[in-house]
């Protein structure tokens, strides 16, 4: 209903004004007609509909009124089917002036449109009489016109006072979902805390303490060295994964790098050649995508050292326009998938959907195994 008012409030006066031009010129063709209506309809749009800016100055606005009276009084003269026009004006006085102001616009157009009229035939009492009925349709039009105009305003003031309510109802229910997930998140964060400390965490500084009681023996030092450095690390990661850290690997080094860095240390430790090769444009990415595929990464190659008895295995990172993959492919002893999923292929799948990717398993018995994930480039967040 609003937006209608407007539109009517917008086309009403170039409506006033071109359709009593089209029936006087339907009744006979008179050049005048045509120019001094055109005339009319585009001194309207350039100081009303195209800049209505200009009308705040009250020079302009006096120009705007004297002018188009001035037309409206010569279309009158020529053809008394343009009284009608008069309306258009009433509208515009009660839109445009403040106040008593509009009154008196419309006094001073009642006054031109009937002194324009032809004088012939007309005693003084019918002008006064058609001076007065003239002022009491303007004021009743005015009238109707303030009525809608108020109710147009109070809908409008309504609706945006209803949509700032929705937005900031809508802004309350995200920040408490936040929070709810937040503090659900925290809770779940506390119990793995209290479980990695009374059992991973615990165990493994009751081997590093038993790794170093063994540490003197010359025959078993290098071995032992390589073990107190696995149970140094994965007690860091641990406590890393409690505090909802980046893995250490990424603190120092871009993703690609630290795949090489894991490669390495892998094959120094299982003895299987292990190579990483990167193809496209690095870029840094998001904290949870690169954890992501660095966590596929590592299980993938543990899950190489304990059951595929390989010759060799090739890491593949692959930065693409809008995705990043990791492909791991070994040439070991393969299986039939769905027979030998392990909790270490459903965790690397559920890390890679969690992220909106895909995660591929390329296997059978004697052919070895390839897994692919994919995951969206999701850029690194520019806040520290």
């Amino acid at each position: 209903m609003v937006r209608r008012w407007d539109r009517v409030q917008a086309a009403l006066p170039y409506a006033l004004i071109l359709l009593p031009a089209l029936f006087s010129l339907l009744r006979e063709w008179r050049p005048e007609v045509l120019a001094l209506a055109l005339f009319a309809a585009a001194w309207h749009w350039l100081l009303v509909t195209a800049h209505p800016d200009r009308l705040a100055r009250p020079w302009a606005l006096a120009g705007y009124f004297a002018v188009l009276l001035a037309v409206v009084a010569a279309l009158v003269r020529i053809d008394t089917v343009f009284t009608v026009t008069g309306v258009g004006t009433f509208l515009q006085c009660f839109a445009l002036l403040p106040g008593l102001w509009a009154y008196g616009g419309v006094a001073v157009t009642v006054g031109v449109l009937v002194a324009a009229r032809p004088m012939a035939g007309r005693t003084p009492a019918e002008l006064v009489t058609s001076a007065v009925v003239g002022v009491l349709i303007a004021s009743m039009t005015g009238l109707v016109f303030h009525t809608i105009s108020d109710q147009n305003r109070r809908l409008k003031e309504n609706g945006a006072r209803l949509a700032a309510l929705a937005e900031e109802n809508a802004s309350l229910q995200a920040r408490l979902l936040t929070q709810a997930r937040e503090a659900g998140v925290l809770g779940e964060r506390q119990r793995m805390a209290r479980e990695i400390h009374d059992t991973i965490a615990q165990s493994l500084t009751a081997i590093l303490t038993q790794l170093e009681a063994l540490g003197d023996v010359p025959e078993a030092r290098e071995r032992l060295e390589t073990v107190r450095a696995l149970a140094k690390e994965s007690l860091t990661e641990a406590r890393r994964s409690v505090q909802a850290l980046r893995p250490a690997p990424l603190e120092e080094a871009q993703l690609g790098a630290a795949l090489s860095g894991i490669a390495e240390r892998w094959s120094r430790v299982s003895g299987v050649p292990a190579s990483v090769a990167v193809t496209g444009e690095p870029l840094p990415l998001h904290g949870e995508v690169e954890s992501t595929l660095l966590r596929v990464a590592q299980e993938a190659l543990a899950n190489v050292a304990k059951h595929a008895s390989a010759g060799r295995v090739g890491l593949t990172l692959s930065y693409m326009e809008d995705v990043v993959a990791l492909d791991v492919r070994d040439d070991g002893a393969g299986f039939t998938p769905g027979a030998s999923d392990g909790f270490g292929l459903v965790g690397m799948r559920q890390r890679v959907t969690r992220l909106a990717g895909t995660f591929e398993l390329e296997t059978a018995p004697g052919q070895g195994t390839g897994i692919s994930a994919t995951v969206p480039a999701i850029p690194a967040d520019p806040r520290p």
